[in-house]
């Protein structure tokens, strides 16, 4: 079984790119991120001649997540759409437990800059999603956590740390709530697999930033101590962020016996 999570940065530019990697790669449940479509806007058709299923959570122009999963799968319950008790228009989350596993797809608030508002507006939104994600352990053995973070956890997964030196993306109340995750039991997939240097999952599209790899590691996927036991490999599929016309983001992909 194969679980990934990838930042489109636009649904509607980059569907193309999905149907291809879906057919190459065949995971068995995708999240995307940065859909900016509404619901109404996307047609599932192609996914469905694919033998794929596609759960959406759009919204014009920002935000927006989906879960796209193979049709043998059956049909998901549970479906949560965004995080429960939250009075939020912005449309970040949507989760569904297939057969006994639980699988949270997540687009974090990015913060803009730790002066602005939405810097406020994103620490207090992850304080409710780990309250959130600390019901859901408790209720789910097997879970997995995956999406756009817009956290880099350590200096090691940024490009230039100095440069990054308690900005948005790698201050450190952010981190602590990267780091609130691990101690609830969540382990970071990629890093449990990946101690390749410079292994990030977004580059800028300014500056060459992904033929320098000037990067950062953003996209994450946690996995609970009992999905962790079937784990096997995790690691970051570079080659569509080298296709034309590509999201800054690439594809994270958890692989599971």
């Amino acid at each position: 079984m194969k679980i990934a999570t990838w930042n489109v940065n636009s649904l509607n530019v980059r569907k193309p790119q999905v149907l291809i990697w879906l057919a190459q790669q065949q995971p068995t449940i995708l999240g995307l991120q940065e859909l900016k479509q509404i619901n109404e806007a996307i047609d599932g058709s192609e996914f469905t001649a694919l033998g794929y299923q596609i759960l959406l959570n759009g919204q014009k122009t920002y935000n927006g997540v989906a879960l796209v999963y193979q049709s043998a799968l059956g049909e998901p319950s549970d479906v949560v759409y965004d995080i429960p008790g939250l009075e939020d228009p912005q449309r970040r989350v949507i989760a569904a437990t297939f057969g006994d596993l639980r699988v949270i797809n997540a687009y974090v608030v990015n913060g803009e800059s730790i002066e602005s508002e939405k810097y406020r507006y994103k620490l207090n939104w992850l304080e409710v999603f780990s309250k959130w994600l600390a019901a859901e352990m408790a209720q789910h053995s097997n879970l997995v956590v995956m999406g756009d973070f817009n956290i880099a956890p350590t200096d090691a997964d940024v490009y230039d740390p100095e440069r990054f030196k308690d900005a948005v993306l790698c201050s450190q109340p952010e981190r602590d709530h990267f780091n609130r995750f691990l101690e609830m039991g969540f382990t970071d997939a990629l890093n449990r697999f990946s101690s390749e240097e410079g292994n990030f999952t977004w580059w800028d599209y300014r500056g060459g930033g992904y033929r320098r790899n000037h990067g950062l590691r953003i996209d994450h996927i946690l996995v609970s101590p009992a999905v962790q036991a079937k784990a096997i490999a995790c690691h970051v599929d570079k080659e569509p962020r080298g296709w034309e016309r590509p999201s800054d983001h690439a594809p994270v992909v958890l692989t599971l016996a």
